[in-house]
């Protein structure tokens, strides 16, 4: 993948509230996206990725700020001249129009000739595995099937960069998960650049080369999936990506005291933990770092057991606050719910993050 395929640079947007105030939807935001790569925007509701979306579309126009794309900048031009292409999360499919009329009517709308849009119309429904439905009409397909067509009808026009506006969320947990493994493989096959936001964590892990996590119209954390995952920058990275335990602590001789007087040494935690000198720290641990053990470090009580199928959740009660952990159900002697416990994180995986 080549760098710096498509440059955000300090981008800015602020809209006016009702009330006469503003909100800073996008804070000085700058990245590069490479070529060929699947990047993704993630945070919640609010937080400024689908703004960023619509800029890179069009449907926005930054009041800061460029947008370049392929060293020529594009932030100026209306979205119609812009190499790029958008699917939504409504699929918006003409109702009265069959499939192909509907993958081909952008390219008709930019005169191409009828037998390149008639060859367009059928790789589109090839890449998308719906060969021979061109003449079924939108009322006829699943909701899978609509949004297979809707990425059809982008995909025919060959842009240089396919924007992806949380297309998933109106599908079921089953599709949606199948959607996902089928736009990664058509994003491998075009070699098309996928910008593709999205509040789902697991969504944007299982999909991403890169995640973008947002908060607040900043990027907080711009890594892979597994860097993000792994090694969150702060606590809201943390939190936001999957599922953490963090723990307030304070740095004592030899590691960190943690609530109830439990002492995690220093060489439990990740080595490249950053450790202040004194005072307060926030220590993360993923509930599946986690693992019962006879005099293990961080010692508790068990509120709650729950048995999913593949795991045992244990929620324990240490000091003033609840740790879970998440075991494996095969092997592990389950244990009961009152019983006191004692806890050790596995791998040295447990890290201090920013506040």
């Amino acid at each position: 993948m080549s760098e710096k395929y498509l440059e955000i640079r300090n981008i800015t947007k602020v809209f006016q509230t009702p009330e006469g105030g503003e909100v800073r939807a996008l804070d000085d935001v700058t990245l590069d996206i490479a070529s060929g790569e699947f990047f993704i925007l993630l945070g919640p509701s609010g937080c400024g990725k689908t703004t960023l979306l619509r800029s890179i579309a069009g449907l926005e126009y930054p009041d800061s700020g460029e947008i370049v794309l392929q060293g020529e900048r594009i932030d100026d031009k209306p979205p119609y001249d812009r190499p790029v292409n958008t699917v939504f999360q409504s699929y918006a499919l003409f109702p009265h129009m069959t499939v192909g009329d509907n993958i081909a009517f952008g390219l008709e709308m930019e005169n191409v000739d009828k037998d390149e849009v008639a060859k367009r119309v059928e790789e589109a429904l090839e890449q998308v595995q719906l060969s021979g439905y061109a003449k079924r009409m939108p009322s006829q397909l699943s909701g899978g099937q609509q949004q297979r067509v809707a990425l059809a009808r982008a995909l025919a026009k060959k842009p240089k960069v396919l924007l992806l506006d949380e297309p998933l969320s109106a599908l079921d947990l089953k599709l949606r998960r199948g959607m996902q493994v089928e736009l990664k493989r058509l994003q491998r096959e075009t070699g098309i650049t996928f910008v593709f936001v999205t509040h789902d964590q697991e969504e944007a892990m299982s999909m991403g080369d890169r995640i973008a996590v947002f908060s607040q119209g900043k990027i907080v954390q711009l890594d892979t999936p597994v860097e993000v995952y792994r090694r969150p920058v702060n606590a809201y990275v943390a939190d936001f990506i999957g599922e953490t335990n963090l723990i307030k602590g304070t740095v004592a001789s030899g590691g960190i005291e943690l609530p109830g007087g439990n002492i995690l040494p220093t060489e439990q935690l990740a080595a490249d933990c950053v450790i202040p000198a004194s005072g307060a720290v926030t220590v993360a641990i993923r509930p599946e770092d986690l693992v019962l053990a006879t005099n293990g470090m961080i010692a508790g009580t068990i509120r709650d057991v729950i048995f999913t199928g593949d795991s045992v959740r244990v929620y324990v009660t240490v000091g003033d606050v609840e740790i879970i952990a998440s075991l494996a159900s095969y092997g592990t002697e389950i244990p009961a719910q009152g019983s006191q416990v004692t806890l050790n994180p596995e791998n040295r995986a447990a890290r201090t993050v920013a506040s």
